[in-house]
């Protein structure tokens, strides 16, 4: 379902469009600084000179030009395209993981609404006998005839219940429909068979989780993570490699604009050779030349300002770079705190849920001896239906912040995936790791 939402995604796509733009960029970048080579051939067939037989002539030349890279300008526009391909890579990574996390929470949310649908059908079915029930006695006298009415009323308010979390979890299925691109019908018989098994390993919500023995899902236990996490791990995000690699991009341009502003030798020239065919005989010619030297002198200021302009660019992507950093910090340090607030709660709120449902159990034993009132049967009934409710949320809430420390941690990315040089065949090399599966950059 994972490897599905990853090629239905577009922004992987995109991402992978960039990849490929940013590694044709390197190979641009690196013939800058090769010498080039152009061939050319005419002929031409006239009269050149009255009272003479037309002539044919043939031209065949080469055409050769190579700029000397003296200031390093060259150099830097290759580094840059380097750091951006290294960039490009980074961010396909980052949308991968996006794809995870999000596919992740919608999955989880789904679980979680299949759990909460479960409780409020085993609760309109309590309502139903209970009001069955009550409407017999009140039919043989044993019972006040309000009584039944409100019973009644109870069933139907918990049958409502049951069909308000139905479309709950159907709209949750349509979103998975939308994120992964499987078709309602296939995706709903293999989201069903693992809720049956989850169904099979659990009876109850008091467990706090959604089945033991669905993988899909685990069940972090708290000192799954460490007390203190080291600040290295923020580097490990995709996304703040991208920012760090386009300064670096930043900072190449400016080297390229200010090695625009010295001389620049370029040498050009023609090797020509001329073939002519009747007028007064057949002959040959040869040249070579002309060798050309270039020298900007003036240009309005034009390359000041570039240079300018590019350390312009730089300022900006030293703030881009900060804020991502403090973006990254921002949301494992929330995610951290969820994590905290969820395992804090989770053991009052498990036990809060049995003595909610103990005392259920208890108050329904009652009124079916006649010696409880209806009153204090259905206050205990929402009492625990809340309970059961917000335990099953609690235990969502939890794996949704897994998910969002995953993905706030680079999803298993680290930054040796995209060491990799935008020249020969290392830049089609694949990363070692992916946050879901080994598999090379796209192409």
């Amino acid at each position: 379902m994972l490897d599905r939402a990853q090629q239905a995604s577009p922004s992987v796509a995109a991402a992978a469009t960039r990849v490929a733009q940013a590694r044709q960029a390197v190979v641009v970048a690196g013939a800058a600084g090769s010498p080039s080579l152009n061939a050319s051939a005419g002929i031409s067939r006239g009269v050149s000179m009255l009272n003479t037989p037309p002539a044919t002539s043939a031209s065949v030349g080469l055409q050769a030009a190579w700029e000397l890279d003296l200031f390093g300008g060259q150099r830097a526009a290759s580094t840059a395209a380097d750091q951006r391909l290294q960039a490009a890579g980074a961010q396909w990574h980052e949308a991968r993981v996006a794809v995870a996390a999000e596919l992740a929470r919608q999955y989880t949310g789904w679980r979680a609404c299949q759990l909460a649908l479960r409780i409020t059908q085993d609760d309109a079915q309590a309502r139903t006998t209970i009001a069955k029930l009550t409407d017999d006695r009140a039919r043989a006298g044993f019972d006040a005839p309000a009584n039944a009415s409100l019973m009644q009323a109870s069933a139907a308010q918990g049958r409502m219940n049951t069909v308000q979390q139905q479309a709950r979890c159907d709209a949750a299925l349509k979103g998975l429909v939308a994120l992964t691109g499987v078709d309602e019908a296939t995706l709903r018989v293999q989201l069903m068979g693992k809720a049956d098994v989850a169904n099979k390993s659990t009876n109850t919500s008091v467990n706090g989780t959604f089945g033991h023995e669905n993988k899909a899902l685990p069940v972090l236990h708290p000192n799954a993570l460490p007390v203190a996490l080291p600040a290295q791990l923020l580097a490990q995000r995709p996304d703040v490699f991208a920012a760090q690699r386009a300064v670096a991009a930043a900072s190449a341009d400016v080297g390229t604009a200010e090695a625009d502003r010295y001389p620049r030798l370029g040498l050009s020239g023609n090797i020509m050779a001329i073939g002519t065919r009747g007028v007064g005989g057949d002959g040959n010619t040869w040249s070579v030349g002309p060798l050309q030297l270039s020298l900007p002198l003036f240009d309005a200021g034009r390359r000041a300002g570039q240079v300018k302009v590019q350390q312009a660019a730089y300022d900006e992507a030293v703030v881009a770079y900060r804020a991502s950093v403090r973006t990254a910090v921002r949301e494992v340090e929330q995610a951290l705190v969820e994590l905290n607030s969820t395992a804090a709660r989770q053991a009052d709120a498990a036990v809060a849920t049995q003595g909610f449902v103990r005392a259920l159990q208890a108050a329904t034993d009652r009124h079916r001896a006649g010696l409880g009132s209806l009153l204090e049967l259905e206050d205990t009934r929402r009492s625990a239906l809340a309970a059961e409710l917000a335990l099953a949320e609690l235990s969502r809430d939890r794996l949704l912040a897994w998910v969002d420390l995953y993905r706030a941690l680079g999803g298993g990315w680290s930054a040796a995936d995209a060491q990799f040089s935008g020249g020969g065949s290392t830049a089609d090399a694949a990363p070692s790791s992916t946050p879901t599966t080994a598999a090379a950059l796209p192409r």
